[in-house]
């Protein structure tokens, strides 16, 4: 199943190694599920994960780099095509559902539910990492 993780899952993620964040990005590589990517995506996750507040405590912004690599590594890299712009409440979230339409994933998986209201319109939920994490571990 394809989804697209939002920034904020992996900034969690590399905040602390406890909870859904942490647990979803240790399974990317599992073949579970399929994260898909784009360049501005991706760019944004550069962006958000070097920042000093978000690089743990003894890491660099080389440890910050690595780890992106690491979760960009599994993912599919879905080329936008159509913009779907403004769409969504916040104009900045827009290019986070262009992945999810143009690479058919069902989910967004956020801690920013609010942000895609509206994208279940285009067959696309929305849900937080603890929800999406619960739906992996019931499917056989």
């Amino acid at each position: 199943m394809r989804v697209v993780l939002d920034t904020c899952v992996l900034v969690a993620a590399a905040r602390s190694r406890r909870g859904a964040s942490f647990a979803l990005i240790s399974m990317v590589h599992s073949r579970k599920f399929e994260p898909c990517l784009s360049v501005a995506l991706y760019t944004e996750w550069q962006s958000a994960l070097s920042r000093p507040e978000n690089i743990p405590p003894g890491d660099t912004i080389a440890d910050a780099r690595a780890f992106l690599r690491y979760v960009a590594a599994a993912c599919l890299q879905q080329e936008i095509y159509f913009l779907w712009r403004p769409y969504l409440p916040d104009p900045c979230d827009d290019h986070v559902l262009e992945v999810a339409f143009a690479s058919g994933s069902p989910y967004i998986v956020t801690h920013n539910i609010a942000d895609f209201r509206g994208s279940e319109k285009l067959g696309i939920r929305a849900i937080a990492p603890r929800d999406f994490l619960a739906m992996l571990k019931k499917e056989p």
